[in-house]
C-alpha cells in the first residue's frame, strides 16, 4: 500500500466526542488518511454505519486499502459539500450518530512536491484538493485583478502587505507568466520588507490562495447548515479547525444555533444546538511536540437538540 502519511490532530478527543454507538449512522466529512474513520469503525462495528467523504484521489486510494476489511463503511469520492445531496439520493433521512470534520489541508497535500501547496518546494502552482477542479492557484495568480488579489490576501491570509504583494504580482506578469511556487515565493520576497518572524513570508499568501481555490470558507458555512438539518436528536457535531478564519465560522455557527431566537411571526424558537464545550479544546503538549501543526488546532463540539425545528428560515 502506497504511504499517505498524515498525523490526525486530536484524534481521540474528536472521535470520543461523538459518543460512538453501534446501530447509528456517522459521517466522516474529511476522510484523508482514514484515521478518524478507522477509530469510529472500531467503536461502532459491526452494526453501526459510517459514510466517509473526500475529493482527493490519493486519500481515497490509500484509505480504501487501509479500511477494506470494514463492511459497514461507505467511501464517497466527493466533497463534503455534497453530504446532503448524497444522503437524499440514497434515501437517508437523518444522521443518527454524528459528523466529524477535520478541516483544512492534510499533511500529504501540504508536503507533496507535485500539488503546489508548499512554498518550501518548487512545483507548478496548483493547490486543488479536487484534482479535477476547474480553478487552480495558477489561475488566481495569473488572472485575478490586482484588487481581487488584495482582497483574498487580506481576508483569507490576513496578510499585512497584501497591496504590495498584489501590485508586484501584476507587475511581474506583464512580462512573464508566473508558473511555479518558487516564482511566487520570489515575488513575495521582493515585495515585502525583511522582518524578524518565525513565520515564512509566503505563509499567509499561500494560505489565502489555497482557501480561494477550494472555496473553503463558504464550503464550511454551507455544509454546517446542511448537516444541521439532518442531525437527529442527540447527534453530535465534532469540528477540528486549523486557523482563525475556520474557527470563527464554527464558533459563530455554534453560538447562533445554541441560543433562543425569534422568528418573523414573533414566536420564540428554542435552540437547535447545545454546546458540549464552551471553550475550544486544544492539543496537549505531548501531541504538539510530536506534531507541531497541531498547535493551532481547535476542537469545538455541539449536540443537536429540539428536533421539532429543522432550521432557521
Amino acid at each position: 500500500m502506497e504511504e499517505f502519511k498524515h498525523y490526525p490532530v486530536m484524534l481521540n478527543e474528536a472521535v470520543n466526542a461523538l459518543n460512538c454507538t453501534g446501530g447509528k449512522l456517522y459521517i466522516d466529512a474529511t476522510l484523508g488518511a482514514g484515521s478518524y474513520s478507522e477509530l469510529i469503525l472500531e467503536k461502532i462495528s459491526p452494526n453501526g454505519r459510517l459514510i466517509s467523504f473526500d475529493v482527493d484521489d490519493c486519500a481515497i486510494k490509500y484509505s480504501r486499502e487501509r479500511l477494506k476489511h470494514y463492511k459497514n463503511l461507505t467511501i464517497v469520492h466527493d466533497s463534503y459539500t455534497n453530504i446532503k445531496k448524497y444522503l437524499a439520493e440514497n434515501n437517508i433521512n437523518e444522521i443518527s450518530g454524528g459528523v466529524v470534520f477535520d478541516l483544512g489541508a492534510s499533511t500529504p497535500q501540504l508536503t507533496s512536491k507535485e500539488r503546489g501547496f508548499s512554498f518550501l518546494s518548487d512545483s507548478k502552482l496548483d493547490m486543488r484538493f479536487n484534482q479535477q477542479g476547474d480553478l487552480s492557484a495558477f489561475d488566481v495568480v495569473n488572472d485575478y485583478k490586482e484588487s481581487e488579489l488584495v482582497r483574498i490576501f487580506s481576508e483569507y491570509g490576513e496578510e499585512r502587505f497584501s497591496k504590495r504583494i498584489a501590485k508586484k504580482i501584476v507587475e511581474v506578469r506583464k512580462t512573464k507568466t508566473i508558473n511555479t511556487t518558487k516564482d511566487l515565493v520570489n515575488i513575495i520576497f521582493e515585495a515585502t520588507p525583511r522582518i524578524k518572524s518565525k513565520i515564512h513570508p509566503a505563509t499567509r499568501v499561500f494560505q489565502a490562495i489555497r482557501i480561494e481555490v477550494n472555496d473553503e470558507l463558504n464550503n464550511i458555512k454551507n455544509t454546517l447548515n446542511d448537516v444541521l438539518t439532518l442531525l437527529a436528536n442527540d447527534a453530535i457535531l465534532s469540528v477540528v479547525t486549523f486557523h482563525s478564519l475556520e474557527d470563527r465560522i464554527v464558533k459563530h455557527f455554534f453560538k447562533y444555533y445554541s441560543k433562543e431566537w425569534e422568528n418573523q411571526e414573533g414566536r420564540v424558537i428554542e435552540p437547535l444546538l447545545q454546546l458540549v464545550n464552551k471553550k475550544p479544546i486544544t492539543a496537549c503538549e505531548e501531541e504538539i511536540k510530536t506534531n507541531p501543526p497541531s498547535r493551532s488546532a481547535k476542537l469545538r463540539v455541539a449536540r443537536r437538540i429540539n428536533n421539532n425545528h429543522k432550521g432557521r428560515h
